[in-house]
């Protein structure tokens, strides 16, 4: 509204200028010289009345921009002063200095809310320019973890620990990795990734660290006691038959010397307790074989293979024996073009394992069914799922399914799943189960 008055009010100015000189044309044509002085003096007051009335909006305008431009947004226009069209810029000014002003006070709550968190945070985070080294910023877990102070560039790190300043800032993370760095003359774990961003012209990098010494030492000992509990477990179970029997066969055998007349040694029982002992002492050797080839896995032979060929060979090895025990067994894959970058033995290995502990799960099963299914999940990763209808796995169990040499089993060493995690480990993917008793298991494989 305010915009078309200012617009009319020009224009009726404009055509007042129009006619005044298309007036004082005439007169000096008709050499009227007393309309000449009288319109001439019209004309130029309506010259400088139109100047002045464009000009204070400019001159306004060019208050507001000059303010804005050094960004001072305090200022605070009279809304109840001046003509009508300048009150009505001063209002919107007032509006934009106002909505610009509550911006910057949400940006600054955001930014110290930010700051606090990632203070808090037992999290090393530093941002610098690559070119020059100054710091953007960085938080007080950054120079703790590092044993060091507060600095402005990275260049006071490269001075005082050289081998220090290659690791962290010489050398690229772009996957998160675990490296041991030397800080007062011992070696501590830490987790490091970095990333390079782009503001404007300036390149930055940042940081990410966190010291994992605690956390790997509290699970490597929570690891450690699940480990030592089964294993304590499965030697005793071995030892006390052969400590107790071997006792008995040797009060048996210093009674008949002592007592060559009375006692008489029966050499069958003595052969089926030296039987006995060699049987339980097979076994422990086994257990450390068993042991040994869980260890051996340190390497992969990676190569490019489609999982739809590793589903086929897999379908022709097990699909005959396992529909021999009446067990339905499905092989799928979403695309053709799914491939991975595996070492197709030990994969193998893994998918092998799964299907046939799903046969144990699943054989007794009214229609005992078995699927291993291979698709893209929205991250990007290929999982591979082996599913069964069996039994499912007991919530006090499925805890403890992946620590070595633990099975439920009468016979099984315990040492599949575990083996199992360890080439997802190798491969840097992941096995995850989940399992409902009564209804069945879903073992997931994900890369």
């Amino acid at each position: 509204m305010n915009y078309r008055s200012y617009i009319f009010w020009l224009f009726f100015r404009i055509l007042l200028l129009v006619s005044t000189i298309l007036a004082l044309a005439y007169t000096i044509y008709k050499e009227q010289t007393a309309y000449i002085v009288v319109i001439s003096m019209a004309l130029l007051y309506l010259c400088i009345n139109t100047y002045t009335f464009v000009k204070r909006r400019f001159v306004v305008m060019d208050d507001f921009f000059e303010a804005v431009k050094y960004r001072d947004f305090s200022r605070w226009f009279p809304e109840d002063r001046g003509p009508k069209d300048i009150r009505f810029l001063y209002t919107g000014f007032n509006e934009i200095n106002r909505t610009i002003k509550e911006i910057n006070s949400q940006n600054e709550a955001q930014y110290v809310y930010l700051q606090k968190i990632l203070e808090m945070v037992d999290i090393g985070i530093i941002a610098y320019n690559l070119e020059s080294g100054d710091v953007l910023w960085s938080n007080d877990s950054f120079g703790e973890t590092l044993d060091m102070p507060s600095f402005k560039n990275i260049r006071f790190v490269e001075n005082r620990k050289p081998e220090l300043f290659n690791t962290i800032f010489e050398t690229y993370h772009r996957e998160p990795n675990s490296i041991s760095i030397a800080l007062q003359n011992e070696s501590i774990k830490i987790l490091i990734s970095d990333t390079v961003f782009q503001v404007k012209e300036d390149a930055f990098k940042l940081i990410v660290i966190q010291n994992i010494d605690d956390t790997l030492n509290k699970n490597e000992s929570e690891s450690w006691k699940k480990l030592l509990s089964v294993m304590t477990h499965e030697i005793m179970n071995s030892i006390a038959p052969i400590s107790s029997l071997a006792d008995t066969l040797q009060k048996n055998l210093q009674l008949a010397i002592e007592q060559p007349e009375e006692t008489r040694l029966e050499l069958e029982d003595l052969n089926a307790g030296v039987k006995t002992i060699k049987n339980r002492s097979e076994g422990l050797l086994k257990f450390a074989k068993t042991y040994r080839s869980l260890s051996k896995v340190t390497h992969l032979n990676l190569q490019r293979v489609k999982i739809e060929d590793l589903f086929n060979n897999l379908q022709l090895l097990m699909e005959p024996s396992i529909k021999a025990k009446n067990i339905s067994i499905e092989f799928n894959v979403t695309s053709p073009k799914l491939e991975l970058d595996i070492d197709t033995h030990l994969i193998e290995q893994v998918l092998i394992n799964l299907i046939l502990n799903a046969v144990d799960a699943c054989k007794d099963g009214v229609h005992p069914q078995i699927k291993v299914l291979a698709s893209q999940n929205p991250n990007r990763d290929i999982v591979i799922k082996v599913l069964d209808n069996g039994s499912g796995i007991p919530k006090d169990i499925l805890e403890n399914i992946f620590v070595p040499f633990f099975t439920s089993k009468t016979t099984g060493s315990g040492i599949g799943l575990s083996l199992c995690k360890q080439i997802m480990l190798l491969h840097k993917g992941r096995i995850i189960v989940k399992s409902v008793e009564g209804e069945g298991s879903v073992f997931s494989l994900i890369f």
